[in-house]
C-alpha cells in the first residue's frame, strides 16, 4: 500500500492521521476511532470544531489527599519528573516542616498554660525529664482543644507535681478529640466519693434476694446510662483506651439506715438506705482514668441528675445540696 500524501484533521477529542490511497494491494484492517467530526465550510473542507474540551475534576477525596500531601510535604513523586526535587532535598524539605509545626504546635501549648495557672506559689520543684517528655508528646498536637486539654496538664502539673503521670500522658497521647470527648461524656454521668479518688458510673442498684423480697420486680433497678448518651460501646471504647474497668462493681452491702455521701459534678449526693442489704453497682474509672477526668470541669448533666435520684429513691433516701 502506498501513500502519497497525508493530511492532519483535528476533531474535539484527538488527532486523526487520514491517509489518501491509491489503490489496496491488499485487503488492509480498519480502525474506527470515536470523534466528533468538524462541521465543513462552502467548500467542504473540514474545519476545527469550536467546541471546548470537558475538563476532568478530581475527586473531593483526591484532592484532600493532595492538599494533605502538599502540607506535609510528600508530594514530590506526584509533580513531573522535570519538575521533581532530589529525594534527598525533599526529605529534607519534610523534616524542617515538621520541625517548624512540632515548634509552633508546642509554642501554642506554652501560651495556651498561661491561662490555666494561678498565683499559688509553686514550692516542689518541676521534674525536668517529666518535662522533657512532657514536650516530646505535646509538640505532636495541633487540634487546638486538644492543645487546651494538654495545657491544662502542664498547668496542673506545675501547681501539684505528680499530678499526672508519664504513663496517662502516654494514654493520652493516643486518644483522638472524639475520645476525650467520650471521657467528658462520661464524667458529666459520675459520682465521686469525698476523696474525689473514687469516680464510678453508677449502673444500677439491688436488694439482695429474701424470702419476702424475691419476686418484688422493683428489687434490681437499671440506671439506663445510654439514654443519656453513653451506651455499652462507648464504655468498651472507655476501657479500651484503659480509662474505667469494662467490669461490673459492687459497693458493700449496706444495712438499713446506712449512709452514704459523693459528690455529682460539684453538687452534694447523699444516700441512705430505706431497706436491709442493698448495694450500688457501677463501672469504676482505673487510675490513669482518675487522673485525666481531672482536666474535665464539672459540668453536670442535670436531666440525668433528675433522673438518677428517682431511680435510686426506690432503695435510698436521697438528699442533695
Amino acid at each position: 500500500m502506498s501513500f502519497e500524501e497525508v493530511s492532519k484533521v483535528k476533531t474535539d477529542k484527538t488527532t486523526v492521521i487520514i491517509p489518501e490511497i491509491d489503490h489496496l494491494e491488499e485487503k488492509s484492517e480498519t480502525i474506527i476511532i470515536e470523534a466528533k467530526p468538524g462541521r465543513k465550510n462552502s467548500d467542504n473542507q473540514i474545519v476545527e470544531s469550536k467546541t471546548s474540551e470537558t475538563k476532568t475534576t478530581e475527586s473531593i477525596s483526591s484532592q484532600h489527599v493532595l492538599k494533605l500531601a502538599k502540607q506535609f510535604a510528600i508530594d514530590g513523586s506526584l509533580l513531573p519528573d522535570d519538575q521533581q526535587m532530589p529525594i534527598e532535598d525533599r526529605s529534607n524539605k519534610r523534616d524542617r516542616l515538621n520541625l517548624l509545626r512540632k515548634q509552633q504546635n508546642i509554642e501554642k501549648v506554652i501560651k495556651k498554660t498561661l491561662t490555666y495557672c494561678d498565683n499559688q506559689e509553686i514550692k516542689t520543684r518541676t521534674d525536668y525529664d517529666w518535662f522533657n517528655r512532657y514536650i516530646g508528646l505535646a509538640e505532636d498536637v495541633s487540634n487546638p482543644t486538644m492543645q487546651d486539654l494538654w495545657a491544662k496538664i502542664l498547668a496542673g502539673e506545675l501547681a501539684k507535681p505528680g499530678s499526672f503521670s508519664f504513663k496517662a500522658l502516654k494514654i493520652f497521647r493516643d486518644m483522638s478529640i472524639i475520645d476525650a470527648k467520650l471521657l467528658a461524656k462520661a464524667c458529666s454521668l459520675a459520682i465521686k466519693d469525698a476523696s474525689k479518688k473514687n469516680i464510678r458510673l453508677i449502673s444500677g442498684v439491688y436488694q439482695q434476694p429474701g424470702l419476702f423480697n424475691f419476686f418484688d420486680k422493683n428489687r434490681q433497678v437499671q440506671i439506663n446510662l445510654s439514654k443519656f448518651g453513653l451506651n455499652y460501646a462507648d464504655l468498651l471504647a472507655l476501657a479500651e483506651n484503659h480509662l474505667i474497668y469494662i467490669q461490673e462493681s459492687e459497693l458493700s452491702i449496706l444495712s438499713k439506715n446506712e449512709k452514704m455521701n459523693f459528690t455529682f459534678n460539684g453538687s452534694s449526693l447523699k444516700l441512705s438506705a430505706r431497706k436491709d442489704k442493698v448495694s450500688l453497682q457501677f463501672y469504676k474509672f482505673t487510675p490513669l482514668g482518675t487522673e485525666l477526668a481531672n482536666l474535665i470541669t464539672d459540668k453536670a448533666n442535670n436531666d440525668f441528675f433528675t433522673y438518677l435520684k428517682k431511680q435510686l429513691n426506690q432503695h435510698f433516701e436521697v438528699e442533695d445540696i
